[in-house]
């Protein structure tokens, strides 16, 4: 086993990411909910796999859990070789934590550890070397929390290995509002997101416009706007 260790680092650093080309068979897999198969068209993973990198082997923290949708999208795609920690905080609300957990029950998500620790050190002590954070449609909310937000960004950026990315979608507010109206309309303003993501060492490298409405004015709350709110997706590194 000792010998076979280096190819098998070899094999797990040149894997192929998930490429775009694959992921209509990966997506309509048969034991993927119908639920979940409803929320790709808001959500588009079609474009959000591909963007963040992930290959299989690759070990992944997926920050503010909730029910699970993104954790399950990053277990299929680093595969039995790769780990995925889904962290939610010890509050979290029992329907999400319900949902979590009855995920868990798929083989697909035998690599899944749920890790219940608070936003500030959000990282449990086994999920070092780190190659993804995502962390979906909940900085904004985090924002309005008792939660220092800068040790948490400090603690992520930390147990990223050099070169990991951390990837970032929230709804966005109109300019100079910041976070104050994270808690009423739930959203955050784009920059001020950026500005304290990289206050702890990270650099933004990449946007994607995939979750953009240009027609929305970003001034109403989120919830049942149709087309959905503007939100902006970033990915963030840790320098090499």
């Amino acid at each position: 086993m000792r010998r076979l260790a280096p190819l098998l680092a070899l094999l797990v650093l040149f894997a192929a990411p998930v490429r775009a080309q694959d992921l209509g068979a990966f997506l309509a897999a048969p034991d993927r909910s119908d639920a979940d198969k409803k929320t790709d068209a808001v959500r588009h993973p079609d474009k959000f796999l591909p963007f963040t990198g992930v290959k299989p082997g690759m070990r992944v923290l997926d920050v503010a859990a909730g029910g699970g949708y993104t954790t399950e999208l990053m277990a299929r795609a680093v595969g039995p070789t790769g780990k995925v920690f889904a962290q939610a905080p010890p509050n979290a609300p029992e329907r999400a934590r319900a949902a979590l957990e009855a995920r868990l029950k798929a083989p697909a998500l035998a690599n899944v550890t749920v890790a219940s620790r608070p936003f500030d050190d959000p990282v449990p002590p086994e999920a070092t070397g780190l190659d993804i954070v995502t962390l979906y449609y909940n900085y904004h909310d985090i924002a309005f929390m008792p939660v220092d937000r800068a040790a948490m960004n400090k603690k992520l950026f930390a147990a990223l290995k050099p070169g990991g990315v951390l990837i970032i979608a929230d709804h966005s507010a109109a300019a100079g509002a910041g976070t104050s109206v994270a808690q009423t309309l739930h959203r955050i303003e784009e920059a001020t997101l950026q500005k304290e993501v990289e206050a702890a060492g990270f650099k933004l490298v990449a946007k994607a416009d995939y979750l953009r409405n240009p027609a929305d004015a970003r001034d109403g709350r989120i919830f049942g706007m149709s087309p959905p709110a503007d939100a902006f997706v970033h990915k963030y590194e840790k320098p090499r």
